[in-house]
């Protein structure tokens, strides 16, 4: 299996000389036999091999709509071919990216979320663990904002070759996405400034341990970030959906945000702050060109939008902050 497209020689040289050195055994046949055996990945690889190889200017990616090169590098049957190809990793789920004058308009405006963040949090000089960090658009965005390295896990390999697309665009950086779940890194000891943790805890049956294995990875003194799926609510409450939540599977408990701080304290971290609380609405998760399957307009009670179709509470969202 070629591991060049995603940035793994250069991601296990690093490796090798880091704090996760003890990593390499155990993660590298995981990653091997997760992208051979799927069966999307030749088509993916094709794709990938058609990218430009061009010198992006401008590069930013403290803005919105990642900023990656110029309209003007590429003629318009250039940047209609990179659309094209950009499509063939449809739906593009989280972003939004700007690639040589395309708007790659993803279903989530990923950037309204990191609005919300980034007033409460620094990056500067900090190394990341970013779980289920699906295409990597947080990734970058903490690049932008100044951290010295990212590593991203996620099991979805939709994901992984989005974010091998961009990288390839953006050329080499200290950013990395993983295809494995937070149970199958190595034993963490410490090794991050920063974890974070965003839309990931409702779909663990087992909270409490998510929050541990978290915990594991933070130095001592190191900040936790948190987001998830909330309902209004005081201490102790919760709603255990039972089936389905707006239509996704395997969404186990959804907590108040004082419930949610109850069980970040419960695992051993301090400080516990909730930065924000926010509804998602269809301006924020949609349908759009480059994401054209079902969004949250179509998972809402269509006579009742405070409401999901299976009649639970609308979905909102937190954001909570706390201390290793």
């Amino acid at each position: 299996m070629n591991l060049e497209p995603f940035g793994y020689p250069e991601f296990f040289a690093w490796l090798r000389h880091s704090p996760l050195s003890h990593w390499h055994k155990e993660i590298l046949p995981l990653i091997e036999e997760r992208l051979s055996r799927h069966g999307d990945m030749p088509r993916w690889l094709a794709a990938l091999a058609q990218l430009p190889r061009l010198n992006p200017a401008p590069l930013d990616l403290s803005v919105p709509c990642l900023l990656i090169g110029a309209a003007s590098q590429l003629d318009e049957s250039g940047r209609s071919r990179l659309a094209e190809t950009l499509m063939a990793f449809h739906p593009w789920r989280k972003g939004p990216f700007c690639p040589y004058g395309i708007h790659l308009d993803t279903e989530w405006r990923s950037d309204w979320k990191w609005a919300r963040l980034e007033p409460h949090i620094t990056f500067k000089d900090k190394r990341v663990l970013d779980v289920g960090c699906g295409n990597g658009y947080y990734g970058w965005r903490m690049l932008g904002a100044g951290a010295e390295r990212v590593i991203g896990i996620d099991p979805t390999i939709g994901y992984l070759v989005q974010y091998a697309a961009m990288r390839h665009l953006i050329g080499e950086q200290p950013m990395h996405v993983l295809p494995l779940k937070l149970e199958e890194l190595p034993a963490g000891h410490g090794e991050f400034d920063t974890v974070l943790s965003m839309g990931v805890i409702y779909h663990r049956r087992d909270h409490m341990e998510h929050l541990q294995q978290l915990k594991s990875h933070l130095k001592p003194g190191g900040e936790l970030i948190l987001e998830g799926l909330v309902i209004e609510g005081g201490p102790g409450e919760m709603l255990h959906p039972g089936g389905r939540y707006a239509k996704m599977k395997n969404v186990y408990t959804l907590p108040s945000p004082a419930t949610l701080a109850q069980w970040l304290a419960q695992a051993g971290f301090g400080d516990v702050e909730l930065l924000d609380v926010s509804p998602t609405t269809t301006a924020e998760q949609r349908r759009t060109a480059w994401m054209q399957f079902e969004s949250l307009a179509d998972y809402l009670n269509p006579n009742n939008p405070s409401q999901t179709i299976e009649g639970h509470p609308a979905p909102r969202r937190a954001v909570l902050r706390a201390s290793n």
